[in-house]
């Protein structure tokens, strides 16, 4: 029973290559954030950090769709590859931070055993992929010319972004998509899928 039971968690080729797609999709879309990012920038009192968590929802979305081990990672980290194939701003910074956010959610995942899939923990990950880009952002010094309230608003507006986007527009998306079927590829739709549409 339990050889069935891991068989059943392991990646599939199908796995992969919806992951790979999923990533292909928000490179592209991490790739035109750059310009948003900058844009909102402008307006100054560190406002472009609440849009900073789209970058961290290829993590987010992967799992929520394929609901396996190593989806999250694997999700992100080909979306921050294939976003710096096509030119991101950020180059190889692309796939340094993408493998800091992507084990920062998997590791959020991982603590709910990969059999949670609600907005609350969609939510954590988001925040767990935050964590993971505030470590690479201590890292790299960017931290060092901030100070007292300018700090926090970096911190306050980053995990809002965590949540807002990384964790509910993910959410919400997969939800959507499951609603519509796309996601029967991957997986069959449970009587618990089912119920979590009316929710």
């Amino acid at each position: 029973m339990s050889n069935v039971l891991q068989s059943s968690k392991g990646l599939k080729l199908t796995d992969i290559l919806v992951t790979v797609v999923i990533a292909i999709v928000f490179g592209v879309i991490f790739r035109v954030w750059g310009s948003v990012y900058d844009l909102v920038k402008i307006f100054g009192l560190q406002a472009e950090q609440l849009a900073y968590g789209m970058w961290f929802i290829a993590a987010t979305v992967a799992f929520l769709i394929i609901r396996k081990p190593g989806v999250a990672l694997l999700g992100e980290v080909s979306a921050a590859v294939f976003a710096m194939l096509i030119g991101s701003q950020y180059s190889v910074e692309s796939l340094t931070y993408g493998l800091a956010q992507g084990i920062g959610a998997e590791i959020v995942f991982a603590l709910f055993g990969y059999r949670s899939y609600s907005l609350a923990v969609a939510c954590l990950a988001g925040i767990g992929a935050g964590l993971g880009s505030l470590g690479m952002d201590w890292y790299k010094g960017y931290l060092i010319e901030l100070q007292g309230w300018n700090l926090t608003l970096y911190f306050v507006f980053r995990f809002i972004s965590c949540i807002v986007i990384t964790g509910g527009v993910a959410y919400y998306l997969v939800k959507a998509l499951d609603a519509t079927g796309v996601t029967r590829i991957v997986r069959p739709v449970t009587e618990a899928d089912r119920r979590s549409l009316h929710d």
